[in-house]
């Protein structure tokens, strides 16, 4: 039942990292109920199914993430008339308590870059940043692109003439392996074209220069020249993969001293605060980076305007210290 359920799922259109998600959490699922035909699970059988990864140190996004596969394959069950009631229904995800450590390293700050701390991470990527590093770092940090839809780039994404940039689709690559990239559709399925500075603009055109120089000179020379068009493109014409940035980044972000766990999403995060430290509405970023539920990009949001309105206090503070120094206690 669960292989004809997953079949039917990967051919509704959905992309193929979400049915790789599927998969892993139909592997745990069969493992716990592998030995039971779907009209013999009841809620309790599959209440303390849910309750066993627990024990086994599963992370409760993991668990939950099983709970929703779960719940589409009895569904599917459901409407081919095998079973008539969902064993799901009502059923509980153990929940772990938060510790204070937890508690007070859940920082939202943890999600991207402070001002002066992008200003640091990028003046190392100009000092000692490798190949590509510069292009990579900076656009990303001035795009709100996703770092998939960065590597998908093609020459013809470009419009140099009005400094905008067309993102129509994500690369996908499962196995890491150059060769077996797939190029899919954006997460939202919408193509979106946003405007960037002329700075990184010029030197996108540097590298789109750069690449076509290269593809005239040894695209007979090397075997198996991928003549795509990529914009941050291999020697053989191939395109990088998404490992490549995190693996750059975290050797940059090496000789830091900052604290904060940073992924190549923090990016998206720090281009939202810059943003909404310019004055822009939530809808103008949402359309810029992509979004359509406005959550993520509301908890950045939220966290930015309390910060600017903590910071307007301490500037008035800072105006009327002659009279506030009146004070006693």
């Amino acid at each position: 039942m669960s292989n004809k359920w997953i079949a039917v799922y990967a051919a509704s259109g959905v992309k193929r990292g979400s049915v790789r998600i599927r998969e892993k959490a139909l592997k745990i699922l069969k493992r716990y109920l592998r030995k039971a035909p779907i009209t013999e699970i009841n809620h309790f059988m599959y209440q303390q199914m849910l309750i066993e990864p627990d024990k086994e140190g599963y992370a409760e996004s993991t668990i939950n993430g099983v709970n929703t596969c779960a719940n589409m394959i009895f569904k599917y069950a459901i409407r081919n008339k095998l079973i008539r009631d969902n064993p799901r229904e009502g059923a509980i995800v153990p929940k772990k308590p938060v510790t204070i450590e937890e508690l007070e390293k859940n920082n939202q700050e943890d999600g991207y870059f402070e001002r002066e701390e992008l200003e640091k991470f990028l003046d190392l990527v100009l000092t000692m940043g490798l190949e590509l590093d510069i292009e990579w770092f900076y656009t990303l940090a001035f795009s709100g692109m996703r770092s998939g839809e960065l590597l998908a780039l093609k020459k013809s994404d470009l419009d140099f003439k009005n400094n905008t940039i067309r993102i129509s689709k994500t690369l996908y690559n499962e196995n890491n392996n150059m060769k077996e990239y797939v190029l899919d559709t954006t997460k939202t399925s919408i193509t979106r074209t946003i405007n960037l500075d002329p700075t990184i603009m010029k030197m996108l055109k540097t590298l789109v220069r750069k690449n076509d120089k290269h593809k005239l000179k040894y695209q007979t020379q090397i075997e198996d020249f991928h003549d795509a068009d990529f914009v941050f493109q291999r020697t053989n014409g191939y395109p990088y993969i998404t490992k490549s940035i995190a693996n750059r980044m975290r050797r940059l972000l090496k000789f830091t001293d900052m604290e904060k766990h940073l992924t190549q999403h923090a990016f998206r995060h720090t281009h939202i605060f810059m943003m909404t430290e310019a004055g822009s509405e939530l809808p103008t970023i949402m359309k810029k980076v992509g979004h359509e539920d406005p959550n993520t990009i509301l908890k950045v949001y939220t966290h930015v305007t309390e910060k600017m309105k903590v910071k307007s206090v301490e500037n008035v503070t800072l105006h009327h210290t002659d009279i506030l120094d009146k004070l006693s206690f």
